[in-house]
This record gives C-alpha cells, sequence and structure tokens, in this order.
C-alpha cells in the first residue's frame, strides 16, 4: 500500500498540472465571422448616340472587373465582409442633358454605394455635379477635362492623364525626329475636353518655337472638313494635331488622306487607338494617337519595386489576354481605363476596410501605386483635389508591316517605343 499512495499522489499531480497548462494556454485568434453584403456601383453609359463606340469599351472593361471580383470570391474587408459587386446603369444616348437626371435617380432611387462617371468629359462634369450635391464618391473613367477637376470638388477622382498634357507629347515627338520642322496646325472639335487640349497645345507648341498656322474649332457632329482642309493646305503645316473623339477624327483622318495633304505628323485625339480606325484603310496608316494605355504597355510589378511603388492587381497580359477571351476583341485604353476606375475603387475599400464615404475618400487621398494602367495617384489641392497627377500618356502609331498589314506601334516616349516613328507621306 505505501508503494501505491506516492504513485496515486504523482499521477493526481500531473492531472492537475495538465490542466493548469491546458488553461494557461494561448486561445486560439477567433476568426471573424464572414458577412455576404452586395455593392451598389451606378453609372451612365453611351449604348447609343456618338460616343457609343467608345463608351462600349469602357463598360466592357468595368465588366471584366466584376467577373474578376466575383470569382475571386469578392471584395474581402479584415472585419470579415465580402463584398459583392452590381451595376446599376442606364443609358444617357451621349447626352450631357439626361446624365444629371439619371444619376439623380441613381443615387436617390436606385440607392447606390459608388459611382463611376459616363464616358466624355462633359458627361463626366454634369454627372460630378450630382455626386457632389449628394456626398458621393465617384472614379471617372474617360474624362480629361482639367476644368472638371478644377472646381474644388471633394468627392470626385480622375483616373485619365489630365487634356493639358495629352497632345504635347506629340510636339515633343515632332522636335525630336523632325528638326527642320516649324508650323504646326491645330483643329479641334469645339467639345469641353478637346478645346482644353488644343488651348493647352497652342501655348506650349509656341514655347517649343513653333508656328501655330491654324488654330480653330469645328461643331460637334461635323463631317465635311473641307473648309478646315482646304485651310490646312493654304497653311501647309509640317504637323498637325488636334481632333476630338472617334467618329469625327476617324473623318477628318480619311479625308485628309482623300486631299493628299501631306503633312508629315498626324496626331488625333481618341479615335487613332481604337482597333476600329483602321477600318478607313491605308488613311490610317502613320496616323499617331495619345493613348492612356496599350496592350503593349510594360508597367509590371518588377517596374513598381524598382521604382519603389506599391503594385496593385492583375497584370497587363493578364487584362488583355481575359479581355480577348471574353469580347473577341483587343482592349482599347477605353477598356483599360473602364477596369482601372473600379479597380481603383475596390483598392480604396479595401485600404479603408469599410463602404464608409469618408474612409473610402482618406483611402482615395493617400492612394500612389503602380497597376497594369500605369501610376496613380490623386492631388489633394483644395482647388484640384481628386486630379490625376501621376498618370502620363503614351503615343501609337499605325504601321504597316511586311505583308502590308496595319499594326499598332509605341512610338513615344522613346523608353515605351516598339518601332520608331514613321513619317506620313
Amino acid at each position: 500500500m505505501s508503494n501505491k499512495i506516492p504513485r496515486l499522489l504523482w499521477l493526481a499531480a500531473l492531472f492537475v498540472l495538465a490542466v493548469v497548462v491546458v488553461a494557461c494556454a494561448p486561445a486560439e485568434p477567433t476568426k471573424a465571422p464572414t458577412v455576404a453584403k452586395k455593392i451598389v456601383i451606378g453609372f451612365t453609359a453611351s449604348q447609343t448616340g456618338k460616343l457609343n463606340v467608345e463608351s462600349k469599351k469602357q463598360i466592357q472593361g468595368l465588366e471584366l472587373w466584376k467577373d474578376h471580383v466575383v470569382k475571386a470570391g469578392g471584395i474581402k474587408l479584415k472585419d470579415g465582409t465580402v463584398l459583392t459587386p452590381e451595376f446599376k446603369f442606364y443609358d444617357d444616348e451621349s447626352s450631357t442633358d439626361r446624365v444629371q437626371a439619371l444619376y439623380t435617380k441613381l443615387i436617390n432611387d436606385d440607392k447606390v454605394d459608388f459611382l463611376i462617371s459616363p464616358y466624355s468629359s462633359g458627361s463626366a462634369k454634369a454627372a460630378a455635379v450630382v455626386s457632389e450635391q449628394y456626398g458621393k464618391i465617384m472614379i471617372t473613367a474617360g474624362a480629361a477635362d482639367d476644368a472638371t477637376m478644377e472646381q474644388g470638388f471633394k468627392n470626385t477622382y480622375q483616373t485619365y492623364t489630365p487634356a493639358s498634357r495629352y497632345l504635347t507629347g506629340a510636339i515633343d515627338l515632332l522636335a525630336k525626329f523632325d528638326p527642320a520642322a516649324k508650323k504646326i496646325a491645330i483643329v479641334h472639335e469645339k467639345d469641353s475636353f478637346s478645346t482644353s487640349v488644343a488651348k493647352a497645345a497652342d501655348p506650349y507648341a509656341k514655347s517649343k518655337g513653333y508656328n501655330v498656322v491654324l488654330l480653330e474649332g469645328y461643331d460637334s457632329g461635323t463631317t465635311d472638313f473641307a473648309p478646315f482642309i482646304n485651310k490646312i493646305i493654304a497653311a501647309a503645316p509640317d504637323a498637325i494635331i488636334g481632333g476630338g473623339h472617334f467618329a469625327d477624327g476617324t473623318t477628318f483622318a480619311k479625308q485628309l488622306y482623300e486631299k493628299k495633304v501631306t503633312a508629315k505628323v498626324v496626331a488625333l485625339l481618341v479615335a487613332p487607338p481604337e482597333p476600329k480606325f483602321t477600318e478607313i484603310g491605308d488613311a490610317a496608316q502613320n496616323i499617331v494617337g495619345p493613348s492612356q494605355w496599350e496592350p503593349l504597355a510594360t508597367f509590371s510589378e518588377d517596374a513598381a519595386k524598382k521604382a519603389g511603388f506599391a503594385w496593385y492587381g492583375l497584370s497587363a497580359a493578364d487584362f488583355t489576354k481575359d479581355y480577348k477571351a471574353k469580347y473577341n476583341e483587343e482592349p482599347s485604353y477605353h477598356s483599360a481605363g473602364g477596369y482601372v476606375a473600379a479597380l481603383i475603387l475596390q483598392k480604396a475599400i479595401e485600404d479603408a476596410g469599410s463602404t464608409k464615404p469618408d474612409q473610402v475618400r482618406a483611402a482615395l487621398d493617400k492612394m500612389d501605386l503602380l497597376t497594369f494602367y500605369g501610376r496613380v495617384k490623386f492631388s489633394t489641392e483644395a482647388k484640384t483635389h481628386g486630379k490625376q497627377v501621376a498618370h502620363d500618356m503614351v503615343y501609337m502609331q499605325w504601321q504597316k508591316d511586311a505583308s502590308g498589314k496595319l499594326v499598332k506601334q509605341m512610338v513615344w516616349p522613346l523608353e515605351a517605343k516598339t518601332a520608331d516613328w514613321q513619317p506620313r507621306k
């Protein structure tokens, strides 16, 4: 018996010790319960009217973003909330007169959480008036007009390079490749965006020593450019820059070719980067277009690390591959602009850990990152709050390959080029 008692005491002590160890062990961290919520993003889209080509591409970019988010299981917040995005949008018929009423409806009737702008600077400006009135955050896509972003807005954030920097690169390109050039003609659509581009290009060209021999606007919807082309021929410029949107830019380029205008450089807004531009055949050859983004762009996570920027989202190659798979066509910069507008909103919500406007707004104000689309950073100055300050344009040109097929090449800046610039003949 005497041997059994100590043994029993020893076993009891071990039991007590085990209980104490278990009781004192750190508790397993409790995972936040998953809470599924819907997030509704509202916008208008020009499904009809003169802006339908560009607007369609913007919508397709937005839809691809939504596909990617849904496939990834939603937008995931640190507190366990998972947000599933839904879109609510209406056809604005390419009319700014419809935009304000429709954005008011999106906010008051449809109760959307966030907004994406319609395509075009004029429409985006009309939408911004409403978003500011109701304190709704809106990311602009397809809107580059400087004036829109110089109103002291607090809730509007711009993804595009501002219009004032749209064609300055084309003038730099001319100076680099044709030092003998002296004269430039600027012919532009009379809308807000195109006028802003022209007003910025004029003094920039003069500051570089060029003689601006023509600076004239044309009405939206113009289809006969003969009066302008006659003035261009008389002025004999070395370069023609300007344009407006897809329909007028395409027609202008075609009529320049038909009239055998010999300017070595023709750089037009919006139209040239669109793959549909090549439907005008030889008239598209060697036309230069400023672009917010191109599939040939080489922004990467490695480049971000080397430059000291945060990287977010997918690669340009993956975006292009998935876009082609979904739509059976190459994405344009309008497509990328739609995608990145939603991507920026997603990143801000994730950084904020919330959908509360004040917290999302604070995250947007702090944002400085590189995406497949390029660098994104917003002004926090009172007058220009939300204006894009970091994204730069690239310049493409339609050139013929060995088989005679028109192919897109990057020609400026030099660090982004895939081929040397070619003069028009």
